[in-house]
């Protein structure tokens, strides 16, 4: 896994500011990290307290977007040429002790993960932006799974985020 301290404020505020594309060109990157996972390229992107990941045919961007609807859909699915992508959302608000305890959890997690990125703010650190790919936990599929989290301490929210994306 990798670690970086990101040297810029939060883009976004809240986690209600957050939307979800598919279709967005790449953003201008905190930081990013390219690996090989399940035979393919994966870039990984930190954009402030927001991702982009690019997988095969996906450009997944969750991201405070002007112009565009806030709100993270709790689940999407699309059918792409050869392939079945399929997104949850999921925002959490706890308590500071909570909060605390799942942000250290969700260290530990990236830190054992061997394509992870994760980017922590000045200021808090449990300010973080982390996203890990992993193959597809299935020995009849082929293809593979992201998870994100995107963590606001002010407010305590946690978004979480999980992608499957499937050979068909």
């Amino acid at each position: 896994m990798e670690t970086v301290s990101l040297q810029a404020p939060y883009l976004d505020t809240a986690a209600d500011q957050l939307c979800f594309s598919l279709d967005l060109a790449e953003r201008p990157a905190l930081a990013e990290r390219q690996v090989a996972v399940g035979g393919l390229e994966v870039r990984l992107r930190l954009l402030g307290a927001s991702h982009q990941v690019f997988a095969g045919p996906v450009r997944e961007t969750v991201a405070c977007l002007q112009d565009a609807v806030t709100g993270l859909p709790p689940a999407y699915t699309r059918e792409l040429p050869g392939w079945q992508y399929r997104f949850s959302a999921r925002t959490r608000c706890l308590a500071p002790a909570a909060f605390a305890d799942r942000v250290a959890r969700i260290l530990r997690r990236v830190a054992d993960c061997e394509h992870a990125l994760c980017g922590v703010f000045p200021g808090s650190p449990q300010a973080l932006t982390a996203v890990l790919v992993e193959t597809v936990d299935d020995p009849s599929a082929a293809g593979l799974v992201w998870r994100t989290w995107h963590t606001y301490p002010q407010h305590g929210q946690i978004v979480s985020t999980y992608t499957r994306l499937e050979a068909r």
